[in-house]
């Protein structure tokens, strides 16, 4: 059996690390290491840099830049780039990882900076910068949203793969991606800083996101005032707490709303999603006919590793 690791998953579970050992285990300089081809430690001029197009980065925050360049003024820029030479052999470097880095040691008027020179094609450029961008926290929701899908996507990660790659629980990455079915207005008002994920995950089944999302902004409105304003307007009636149950909460979290929606567009039935706990519970699935339960079941047996036969 190979040892050779799936080229799609290559390098994702280490994260960034293996590209940044050098940091810990200082190699000389400008000698390559590890098993990134053509990698190796170097120091280039700023304007042999340019940003690559496969930036994941939509938003550059300003105020963010300035702090950062600040930063490096005093102490200069601690991680390296991740660069790979340009394509045209002009001598340029396109920056892979770190264009923050790149666009604050501008500002703070550094003539050079310290880069890993990597060998790289578009598919394993791209597939680096999304990672090395994933794994930032400043990244706003949207473009981490966005990063997750396009490795899904294009590299066929899983949502449980990516977690692990992230450090992320399962839950948290889809409760990211399902931010994008949101509609680009509202995008907008969560990448602006304008709506919290909270918010927006409240909106994502709502009729008028849009409309709503403008309310919640306008009254400053509460993440649970948010789910009843999203529940109200969808036309759902509050829950009465059943007699002898004081104290128990009613209703249902955005996102197992949002759950429960996803997965009953998917099969064409109604979905309900029932926890008492948080951790375990019961999953409901309503047919109308015996013709949708036979199809239901058909769609089970050909599931990967489904026992079940037509």
């Amino acid at each position: 059996m190979s040892d050779e690791p799936n080229p799609k998953m290559r390098g994702l579970g280490r994260g960034l690390n293996a590209l940044f050992e050098d940091e810990e285990n200082g190699y000389p300089q400008n000698e390559s290491a590890g098993d990134v081809p053509g990698r190796k430690r170097d120091t280039l001029a700023v304007s042999q840099l340019y940003p690559s197009k496969l930036q994941p980065r939509h938003v550059f925050d300003a105020g963010s830049i300035k702090e950062l360049a600040e930063s490096i003024a005093q102490h200069g820029v601690l991680q390296p780039l991740l660069v790979r030479r340009a394509p045209d052999s002009s001598g340029e470097y396109e920056i892979i990882g770190g264009e923050r880095r790149w666009r604050a040691a501008q500002k703070a008027q550094l003539h050079e900076v310290p880069v890993i020179i990597l060998d790289l094609d578009d598919t394993r450029a791209l597939e680096i910068a999304l990672i090395e961008n994933l794994q930032r926290e400043d990244l706003n929701p949207i473009d981490e949203a966005m990063g997750y899908q396009k490795l899904m996507d294009d590299f066929g990660h899983t949502q449980e793969k990516l977690a692990e790659a992230m450090g992320k629980s399962r839950s948290h990455v889809a409760n990211m991606v399902r931010l994008l079915h949101l509609p680009e207005a509202v995008q907008t008002m969560v990448s602006e800083n304008g709506l919290s994920m909270g918010h927006a995950r409240a909106l994502i089944t709502a009729q008028d996101p849009v409309e709503l999302a403008k309310q919640v902004l306008s009254k400053g409105l509460s993440v649970r005032e948010t789910e009843s304003l999203a529940m109200e307007a969808s036309g759902k009636p509050k829950k009465a707490k059943p007699k002898g149950a004081k104290g128990k909460k009613s209703g249902k979290d955005a996102d197992t709303l949002a759950l429960e929606a996803e997965v009953s567009n998917a099969i064409g039935m109604n979905v309900s999603i029932d926890s008492t706990n948080g951790q375990a519970g019961k999953l409901s699935i309503d047919f109308k006919t015996l013709d949708q339960l036979d199809e239901l079941l058909h769609r089970l047996s050909h599931f990967p590793g489904s026992r079940l036969t037509g």
